[in-house]
């Protein structure tokens, strides 16, 4: 997996276990249709946010289903009419960073200035 950190470089990152056999899961919609990737995309929030907090670790595997052809072969043959919308990895690994946030203060409005220090 990629490490977006970018706190060190390549050559700096040590090898990490992890387990041999994640799972994978997908998620499916029975359409294809903008209603159905806005409920996808509420499904796939709350699974993430589940996951995280059972200290699971997710990756998305999304760059096969940019190709048709791909996408169509990943239905399920009990379920051909299901529409795969994203693969999810599953598993158990090393907790990251966290993500950088802004402080509160860069989102009040102060006259247009920007307070000192609060920089992002």
């Amino acid at each position: 997996m990629r490490d977006f950190s970018a706190r060190r470089s390549l050559d700096q990152l040590p090898a990490r276990p992890f387990e041999r056999t994640p799972a994978l899961a997908s998620l499916r919609t029975g359409h294809d249709r903008r209603t159905d990737w806005l409920r996808a995309g509420q499904a796939l929030e709350y699974v993430l946010l589940v996951a995280t907090a059972h200290g699971l670790r997710t990756s998305l595997l999304h760059q096969a289903l940019e190709w048709t052809d791909l996408r169509d072969d990943l239905r399920p043959a009990t379920s051909p009419f299901d529409h795969v919308q994203m693969l999810i990895r599953f598993g158990y690994g090393p907790e990251g960073p966290p993500t950088p946030r802004r402080t509160p203060r860069l989102f009040l409005e102060l006259d247009g200035a920007v307070p000192q220090g609060d920089r992002y």
